[in-house]
């Protein structure tokens, strides 16, 4: 009996070191992986995540040694090149390599924005309250003719051709120049700027009118899904972790930004990281996790899209981003973690 009470001692302890082994760092040499962010430092959602992962060890506990980098503006064809493992991607632009000549081969693992980075803005001096006032007056967009724009216009009646459309570039002080009316931005940061300058705006945001909007993504190439699923999920579920933690503890996550974005303003930082918290969370979010996704949400994107001639072509958009790994790493809404 006194033998079989020991064993069973000894048994036990080996479960309790084999489950505090378990919850530790990996064991062995990290893993190195590249992520590239944007093209410099601050408080867009998918840069917080990593940098909160970095700081908090949440990378190292899942056994990797993440060289951060920001984008030179090649950040897609390094991708492909495996010169960078992960970035990031507007849903959009997904879509768009998808159906370009030549196709790109890659693939959203995890969404950010819910919601669509982009809003068209007008100053509440104005006296623009709807859409429809947008007849008879003039629209600034960045390079070309956004398609939420035209589905807004769709959507609350809107006679096109009393619009003048202009391309204005990116500096949104245009619109405070009073050489334009309606002004499309991206709206956790330009909005800001404008106030910042003593401006108050009105925002019209697309998903607003109904319009299907998806924003900010995570990208990494077929190949390296196929050749290293585990890499991926590891890089996944530490980034979630980070995305969890911001949620849960905005200042310190925003000082974790700050130490990267140090040039930064931190007030402008804080209301872009707001922002797209707001946008990043939705009710498929609330029941599965943050960095959701479904087909059904790409489709009616990708749908909208092709209506309003924003793709070169048709796209599987089973083949532009896959939730594998989100469904491995939640459980009924929770992160497993480690």
């Amino acid at each position: 009996m006194g033998r079989n009470v020991c064993f069973l001692v000894m048994a036990l302890i080996a479960l309790v070191t084999l489950a505090a082994t378990g919850c530790g760092r990996e064991e062995g040499p990290l893993r190195k992986v590249v992520f590239m962010a944007g093209f410099k430092a601050q408080a867009n959602l998918p840069f917080v995540a990593a940098y909160v992962a970095r700081e908090k060890g949440y990378f190292a506990d899942q056994g990797l040694d993440v060289d951060m980098r920001h984008s030179t503006g090649q950040h897609l064809q390094l991708l492909m090149s495996g010169d960078v493992d992960f970035t990031t991607a507007d849903a959009n632009s997904v879509l768009k390599r998808r159906a370009g000549d030549p196709m790109l081969p890659i693939v959203a693992i995890a969404l950010f924005g819910q919601r669509g980075q982009q809003a068209f803005i007008v100053l509440k001096e104005s006296g623009i309250q709807t859409p429809k006032d947008w007849e008879g007056k003039t629209f600034g967009y960045k390079t070309s003719v956004p398609p939420d724009y035209l589905a807004i216009l769709k959507a609350a009646g809107v006679d096109r051709s009393r619009i003048k459309e202009v391309a204005v570039g990116f500096d949104p002080r245009i619109l405070v120049e009073k050489k334009l009316d309606i002004l499309a931005v991206f709206k956790s940061n330009e909005p800001d700027v404008l106030r910042g300058l003593g401006h108050e705006v009105r925002v019209f945001d697309p998903a607003d009118y109904g319009v299907p909007t998806l924003g900010l993504t995570y990208i990494t190439r077929e190949d390296l899904i196929q050749k290293d699923p585990d890499t991926v999920r590891r890089f996944i579920k530490a980034t979630m972790k980070g995305l969890e933690f911001a949620f849960n503890n905005r200042e310190e996550a925003l000082d974790i930004v700050m130490k990267y974005a140090d040039k930064e303003e931190r007030g402008h930082m804080g209301f872009m990281m707001q922002k797209e918290m707001e946008d990043a969370v939705s009710p498929l979010t609330e029941k599965y996790g943050l960095g959701w996704m479904s087909e059904e949400q790409w489709q009616a994107f990708h749908d909208s899209l092709l209506e309003y001639q924003a793709l070169p072509g048709s796209v599987d958009v089973k083949s532009a981003f896959t939730d594998r790994f989100l469904k491995e790493i939640y459980r009924g809404g929770k992160l497993r973690w480690p």
